[in-house]
């Protein structure tokens, strides 16, 4: 714990190494990182390596009551490899509510002699963006679990830490020095707990060059929108020759629905160029703009050259279908009296262990999970429009099955109930290819034909969009237990989870590792 100043005010906040945002890890790729957590807070921790595959490896993968129980020691060590991955993942808590200041990025540079696709940046810097309570947030998510309502939203946003000047609260905001006529990489990570966010410098174009830690097709862009989980590398070009250019951080909403509407500012200052100097402006996009994030969004191709290729896959092994939502169920403890909203995947409420789910399947212990997980919604209905009669959601600790190298089409459909919602949902183990998207329900029958399977973006985390639908493909080539949830993470607590459980393939390169000699006993 550490007793930490933002917005005049002062809280104890969960630090790592007494840094926040926490410290960058640095490494190549193909390195075996071998990272020591000690734990000396009250709660329980476990730590998750966003976006890093995890083959054969598991165990290391860090979300609790999933891969590990990691949480309750005071020592444990995650040890894995970054097997063919380079660029900026990001690593986080995933126990609770407290990745909202346990995280920091994570940069995978090339294999020495191995260039950037894009002209060699002279220098790089990580941004990470974030969202700040000035009251405990464990305390705020309790607080909405037992009155059956939506938490509180933050009350600043964060670029490195920092959110600029806020009403009532004259903070400085983070400063990013640059030299005129050189090229930077912004390594972006979108840390916040609820919030997309749409990021912006005055004055100057961004090149967006890789999304997820996987390169893309480069392409120019005045504003970056970017989901919690997501991360986004740019090139800034310093073309001007002197002056001040405002950074701003504001968020994505287009539902009715809250959001902390404090926009989180910095600036990009050259050298020479006096502090008292007047700082050039932009203005932050509309909240609900959404013709601007999907701008964004259908901008996005993977390089898929030959050294980087899109390995989509074409035939197709299990087709899913799921719906992603809220509900409400009955809750006579409630504040609100009319029941304790909850969230879904294909109208299951995902319940939480008590025994991690890996562990119950490598050493076969019963009683703990089912894998009878639906591959369709139970219901049909209207997905994304007409209000429903019935609200309620099953719960359950439902799997579905996969064989090793069994190729998998998910179509996500966002639901109309209580709201529509954009609803970015991440994949842990794997990456994934977007092979299309668009509004109002998906048609099996016509949609497919406008499917791109040559250059689709891959990544880890997907934006469903509000009262539409979005399909992913991806191999199952990873044995081993996968959670995959909405990285809102108050959709998270309500329950808009599952995993894969994918088996073993032949022999011992396509089994999961044996677990670590430090693993806790459950």
């Amino acid at each position: 714990m550490k007793n930490v100043t933002r917005l005049c005010s002062s809280k104890p906040t969960v630090t790592v190494n007494g840094r926040y945002p926490g410290p960058t890890i640095y490494a190549r790729e193909d390195d075996t990182l071998l990272i020591k957590v000690v734990n000396h807070v009250k709660y329980n921790v476990s730590i998750h390596w966003h976006g890093v595959r995890q083959v054969r490896t598991g165990w290391a993968d860090g979300p609790a009551y999933i891969t590990s129980v990691h949480s309750s020691q005071v020592k444990s060590t995650y040890n894995y490899t970054l097997t063919g991955q380079r660029g900026t993942l990001w690593w986080h808590a995933h126990i609770l509510w407290l990745r909202a200041t346990v995280h920091g990025a994570i940069v995978i540079l090339p294999k020495r002699g191995v260039p950037y696709p894009f002209p060699k940046p002279d220098h790089e810097k990580v941004i990470v963006l974030a969202e700040w309570w000035k009251s405990d947030t464990e305390n705020v998510i309790n607080e909405a679990i037992k009155s059956g309502l939506a938490p509180n939203v933050s009350d600043a946003h964060m670029i490195n830490g920092h959110s600029g000047p806020v009403k009532n609260c004259p903070s400085q905001g983070y400063k990013l020095s640059v030299r005129n006529g050189k090229t930077y990489l912004l390594r972006l990570v979108n840390a916040a707990l609820n919030e997309e966010l749409f990021f912006k410098v005055a004055g100057h174009l961004l090149t967006v060059v890789e999304v997820d830690a996987v390169y893309v097709k480069p392409f120019k862009t005045d504003t970056i929108l970017i989901a919690p989980g997501q991360t986004t590398n740019v090139l800034l070009t310093t073309s001007k020759s002197a002056g001040k250019y405002l950074v701003t951080a504001s968020p994505f909403m287009d539902s009715p629905i809250a959001v902390d509407n404090v926009t989180a500012t910095a600036t990009v200052h050259y050298s020479g160029t006096l502090s008292s100097s007047p700082t050039t402006l932009t203005i932050p996009p509309p909240q609900n703009a959404t013709f601007v994030a999907n701008n964004f969004t259908n901008s996005l191709r993977s390089l898929n050259s030959k050294k980087y290729p899109a390995l989509v896959p074409t035939t197709i092994d299990h087709h899913l279908f799921f719906t992603v939502g809220l509900g409400l169920n009955p809750c006579p403890t409630c504040k609100a009296g009319n029941g304790s909203v909850v969230a879904s995947i294909n109208n299951v409420t995902f319940t939480m262990p008590k025994i991690a789910l890996l562990p119950a399947h490598y050493f076969n212990i019963s009683g703990v999970f089912t894998t009878d997980f639906p591959k369709n919604p139970p219901h049909v209905f209207n997905y994304s429009g007409g209000s429903v009669t019935n609200m309620a959601t099953d719960s359950g600790t439902k799997l579905y099955k996969l064989p090793y190298n069994a190729t998998v089409q998910l179509v996500l459909q966002d639901t109309g109930i209580i709201a529509p919602e954009n609803h970015p949902i991440h994949l842990h183990g794997f990456n994934f290819f977007e092979v299309g998207r668009g509004l109002g329900n998906f048609n099996s029958k016509k949609d497919p034909n406008n499917f791109n399977l040559v250059d689709p973006v891959e990544r880890n985390t997907i934006g469903v969009p509000s009262g539409g639908w979005v399909v992913i493909r991806f191999r199952a080539d990873n044995p081993g237990v996968w959670f995959m949830h909405c990285h809102l993470e108050v959709h998270t607590t309500w329950g808009l989870k599952m995993a894969f459980l994918v088996e073993n393939g032949k022999g011992p390169n396509q089994s999961i590792l044996p677990p670590p000699k430090d693993l806790p006993k459950c």
